[in-house]
């Protein structure tokens, strides 16, 4: 697969998509929304890759948001974005169903688009330069790609207020304390060995139990207690009628490592 404005490479397992317009500060455009959900469409139908992790090229941010540039010449009264109804911001912040595991690996800014881009990932490791807002109300837009929707189910709600309607950004630390970001590192050097240190501590675990804890754990938030415990699963009915289903309590009954098969 070609593309022009992210990075997209495959290797032990791992997807790497890296959003590639540095002098822009991957600011995303239609273009970068459609490739990002190209790239995200072939990492979750790939059986060989278990795991993904998102960044950022250059030293300056991992996504400062919609390219209010391009907003500007091409946008339309009415649209949250230019082509909004061709491919949702980032490709992944809505209509998107992935059960596999998604790291994003922040440095610099993560503003407006590019928080929410943030938060419809799984896990986050920071540098302690990154820098978290959604700024919309402060240019006359309103956060459309999930932000608002995620953020008050990330983190308590009287903070994810205060960032939602100051549009004050927040620090790595910061993000850190309030359960949003799961680990901060000193410079972006450290970033992507420590994305990749997460990703292999979850590729040790059975790829199918994995996607069903993340699914059993996502749709479950929609739902009383009681009824999330007591529905049905697919990713979870996959697991429990697989081999590596079986495989692990024989593992750990002869003292070995597993051999996951993913089936």
């Amino acid at each position: 697969m070609e593309f022009e404005h992210i990075l997209y490479e495959k290797r032990d397992r791992i997807a790497y998509v890296t959003l590639n317009r540095p002098s822009q500060l991957n600011a995303l455009h239609p273009d970068g929304n459609r490739e990002v959900r190209e790239a995200f469409t072939d990492f979750r139908d790939d059986d060989d890759v278990l795991v993904a992790i998102l960044s950022g090229a250059g030293e300056r941010a991992f996504c400062a948001g919609n390219d209010l540039k391009y907003m500007a010449e091409h946008g339309k009264p009415g649209e949250p974005y230019p082509d909004a109804h061709l491919y949702p911001f980032g490709g992944i912040t809505e209509d998107f169903t992935c059960w596999k595991p998604i790291i994003g690996a922040v440095h610099g800014y993560a503003l407006g688009g590019g928080f929410e881009l943030a938060l419809a990932c799984d896990l986050i490791v920071a540098t302690e330069d990154a820098r978290f807002g959604l700024p919309e109300a402060r240019v006359g837009l309103v956060a459309s790609g999930g932000g608002p929707h995620r953020i008050v189910r990330q983190a308590p709600l009287n903070i994810a207020m205060g960032i939602l309607l100051s549009g004050k950004p927040i620090t790595a630390e910061e993000a850190h304390r309030w359960g949003l970001v799961n680990e901060v590192v000193a410079t972006k050097a450290d970033l992507m060995p420590t994305a990749e240190r997460w990703a292999n501590d979850i590729m040790e675990a059975a790829p199918l139990s994995v996607r069903a804890m993340k699914q059993v754990a996502l749709e479950g938030l929609e739902s009383t207690l009681d009824i999330a415990i007591n529905r049905e699963y697919s990713e979870f009915r996959k697991a429990r009628d697989s081999e590596d289903f079986v495989e692990g309590p024989k593992a750990f009954a002869a003292k070995r490592k597993p051999v996951w098969k993913g089936k």
